[in-house]
């Protein structure tokens, strides 16, 4: 194996042309520069220099030796570089997973600031629904989640977690243009209660969330339809297939033109969004600044 140490001594013998004016750079005495360099050519079995005058020069196979040593010590450069970056909290990579239209509201704006503000901060999204995000967090395959609240999730007080919460939308009841109920203002969840509906699948926290919502209404949610899509549920309900509890957030951007868009009446329904971190893992270095970049972004969502 090449000691890399020996390869700079050669660098800097083939750079001043003496292995005195080389020592002298590498704060050396002669006699151990030439000591490295006999034990170097030991290392490669290769001559690596040969007098020429009152200096040296290198021989072909230094010269080799030297290519490569070019590469292996700027490779060299560039590890101590981004790891003195990461020991100042600058550089390395982050896993979050998250949901999708959390990505699409806080995640994804914030990895452009981020850009902006840490460009050694790398991260990697994984793209997980609310329920799932934790699982992975505590499992080690993630180091931040953007979550919801759900039904069974861990509570704010679990030793495990550091939680943030950011921000909170109501849902709104989505009808086909048709209903009966369409041309309301809003819409009371109990007067739905004969309606088919259209929902996600049993164990996502959206499903939880409309199910608990039509139950403080007296009823039970007659399901028909099952998609954790948001864009395939409100598509079914623009096709008069049933009605539809959908975040709001979920709605920004959609081709709604087959549907009406409710507010419900009362107490909405509510998703909560958060970032968790490993307890004691929220301080560490490459994961505070894309808290605060999610927090900050949370504040500029809209309010309605």
């Amino acid at each position: 194996m090449i000691d890399p140490r020996r390869l700079r001594i050669l660098r800097a013998v083939a750079d001043h042309r003496t292995v005195t004016a080389a020592a002298a750079a590498l704060y050396l005495t002669p006699s151990a520069v030439s000591q490295q360099l006999a034990a170097l050519e030991q290392e490669t079995g290769h001559v690596l220099l040969t007098r020429s005058g009152r200096g040296v020069r290198l021989t072909a196979a230094g010269e080799i030796l030297l290519g490569h040593a070019h590469e292996v010590l700027a490779q060299l450069e560039r590890a101590e570089a981004e790891l003195a970056a990461y020991a100042g909290g600058a550089a390395g990579e982050v896993t979050v997973a998250a949901f999708a239209t959390g990505i699409a509201e806080v995640l994804a704006p914030a990895i452009a600031r981020l850009a902006r503000e840490h460009p050694g901060l790398r991260l990697r999204v994984r793209d997980a629904e609310g329920d799932q995000s934790l699982p992975l967090l505590l499992d080690g395959e993630a180091d931040l989640a953007l979550a919801v609240e759900y039904r069974g999730a861990p509570g704010a007080d679990d030793g495990r977690l550091s939680v943030l919460p950011l921000y909170a939308e109501p849902f709104d009841a989505v009808l086909p243009s048709g209903h009966p109920l369409a041309d309301l203002p809003e819409v009371s969840l109990a007067d739905l209660s004969d309606s088919d509906w259209v929902g996600q699948y049993p164990g996502n926290p959206c499903h939880d969330v409309t199910l608990l919502a039509c139950e403080l209404a007296g009823f039970q949610p007659r399901f028909v339809h099952s998609s954790d899509d948001f864009r395939a549920v409100t598509a079914l309900v623009g096709a008069g297939a049933g009605v539809a509890l959908v975040p709001r957030s979920a709605l920004r951007g959609m081709d709604l033109k087959e549907v009406q868009v409710r507010p419900v009446s009362g107490s909405a329904p509510t998703r909560r969004v958060f970032a968790a971190t490993r307890r004691g893992a929220e301080s560490h270095p490459l994961i505070a600044p894309i808290l605060a970049a999610l927090a900050e972004e949370a504040t500029r969502l809209p309010t309605h």
